[in-house]
């Protein structure tokens, strides 16, 4: 059991649904007094695709991630209370493989994200709650879309574009130079202190056990994801993100295209 779906079967108060591939979670439950669609990615070492066999999200998880968010937009779409969607994320990778690119990797992926854009677009309040990994493409497909980022403030919790090996091996420099350079530069660090600096993080939770949580850590993530819900209200933007010092250079770039535009 990964944290993705020991967290999701702790939030949800009904069982997962079977219409999906074994890879991807999906139950149904509620966020406060709202209606909520749980959706994570979770290992499976039966997946047809070996490179997605530890929670990573390849192409059967981009599909089956935009099956699950399309039949809430679907069916609430005459609603005047749209769902809660919460995303689950604990996710190490895309899956990395010449099937995976052969068979567009690059389509099922977008097509998560568009989905994801498109409920937030229509209403559906959209929060990722951070309990593993969020790293590279997988986290883009899988909760980057949400109004509210929620962290669990624990070690195993980690932002980043690639993981250390790989971001070394890239920019020639070993693990321990990565770290030191990661120090003083904050989109460089895998932390989440530094990824907050960054205002993408709407709330950071500490909770006594990451990976088994106890009624009382399920207790303070509802509680928490009620806040995001109210917070949001009917925003469907991602403007929450901007403002943050660390962020002053993209807040200059918006207001410059704007003026230009």
């Amino acid at each position: 059991m990964s944290r993705g779906s020991n967290w999701l079967r702790a939030l949800a108060s009904r069982n997962t649904l079977t219409d999906y591939p074994a890879s991807v979670a999906v139950a149904d439950g509620e966020v406060g007094n709202r209606a909520a669609r749980f959706i994570a990615v979770v290992p499976d070492a039966d997946n047809p695709f070996p490179r997605a066999r530890n929670g990573e999200v390849g192409l059967l998880e981009g599909w089956g991630l935009a099956k699950a968010v399309d039949e809430v937009i679907q069916a609430d779409a005459q609603s005047a209370s749209k769902r809660v969607l919460v995303a689950v994320v604990d996710v190490p990778s895309q899956a990395y493989g010449r099937r995976e690119e052969a068979l567009g990797i690059h389509q099922a992926l977008a097509g998560a994200v568009d989905s994801y854009a498109r409920a937030r677009l229509a209403g559906h309040p959209l929060i990722a709650l951070l309990v593993g990994k969020a790293m590279s493409g997988a986290f883009l497909a899988h909760g980057y879309q949400a109004q509210r980022l929620i962290a669990l403030e624990d070690e195993g919790v980690m932002v980043h574009a690639m993981g250390k090996a790989a971001a070394a091996r890239i920019t020639l420099r070993s693990v321990d130079e990565l770290e030191t350079l990661a120090a003083s530069v904050p989109p460089m660090a895998y932390d989440l202190h530094n990824y907050a600096s960054l205002g993408l993080l709407w709330e950071r939770l500490k909770v006594s056990d990451a990976n088994q949580p106890d009624a009382a850590d399920i207790a303070r993530v509802r509680e928490c994801l009620s806040q995001a819900v109210e917070d949001i209200g009917s925003s469907t933007d991602l403007s929450g993100r901007l403002g943050a010092a660390n962020r002053a250079a993209s807040s200059q770039v918006r207001d410059l295209l704007r003026t230009q535009w």
